[in-house]
């Protein structure tokens, strides 16, 4: 399965594209007879050609008349993403919502896929997951023709730069209880020539922060002689001097996922 230049599966990568639908027009009792008959459906996305119009589940047909057709019954505002949506992403939307499976529509409204929790699941169960240390310090070696070292330390947060300018509020739920239970995972920093780079973690950084915890242990790639680095670049652009200075967000804010109101 191919990876993103950013290392982020996307939700494209990984959602089913044959997707079974129901017409508007279709009635009730026709498809309660599909989803009795099915091993696999609970409930199917509603379709006018390929634009999405809604859903319907078996709880939606529990008090509907046989005859009545499925647009009257189905539910309207469904939460949809995105193809280019990372996985990660799809995830939170997902466990938040408590959905099992999310449509996937293209700019247009149309139903271009379907991504499961299973399907998450699996994305994780098969991604590549070298070392991220040492990746992430043999690709700035061979970007800018040096040799890096690395070693591991306890770094104070506030002498942090963070390189990522928003973080999702679910999410510090959980780096919380990670840190509450000693189960987190080292932060990935970036040393150049004494200014520190948050390079991955930052919603563990800002759980700690929000813990009170004033210092982390840290994989730490040491760079001797200033680099010009593209993710210090993107801090300066963003004006991300400290953590205090990432966003938190809500799911539900998130670009790439809407409403099929939108469509409508």
């Amino acid at each position: 399965m191919p990876i993103p230049a950013d290392g982020k599966p996307r939700v494209k990568d990984y959602m089913t594209r044959d997707v079974v639908t129901v017409s508007p027009d279709a009635t009730v009792e026709s498809v309660a007879t599909r989803i009795a008959e099915s091993d696999e459906h609970s409930g199917f996305p509603v379709c006018d050609r390929r634009r999405v119009e809604g859903f319907v589940s078996a709880r939606d047909l529990l008090l509907a008349d046989d005859d009545d057709p499925i647009f009257r019954v189905m539910s309207q505002e469904l939460i949809v993403s995105h193809p280019d949506m990372k996985v990660t992403d799809a995830a939170r939307v997902i466990l938040r919502s408590g959905i099992q499976k999310l449509p996937v529509v293209d700019d247009a409204g149309n139903l271009v896929g379907i991504i499961s929790n299973a399907d998450v699941i699996r994305s994780q169960i098969e991604r590549a997951t070298p070392e991220k240390v040492g990746k992430l310090m043999r690709t700035l070696e061979n970007i800018h023709d040096v040799s890096l070292r690395q070693d591991r330390r306890m770094i104070s947060l506030l002498e942090l730069t963070p390189t990522q300018g928003r973080v999702y509020a679910d999410e510090l739920e959980g780096r919380k209880y990670e840190l509450e239970r000693g189960l987190a995972e080292p932060l990935v920093i970036i040393d150049n020539a004494g200014t520190l780079l948050l390079a991955d973690g930052h919603h563990r950084v800002l759980a700690a922060n929000q813990l009170d915890i004033e210092e982390m242990d840290a994989y730490v790639i040491v760079i001797d002689h200033e680099l010009d680095l593209g993710m210090a670049k993107t801090a300066a652009k963003e004006g991300l001097e400290r953590i205090t200075d990432i966003e938190v967000v809500d799911y539900a804010k998130h670009p790439l996922v809407e409403t099929t109101k939108r469509f409508q």
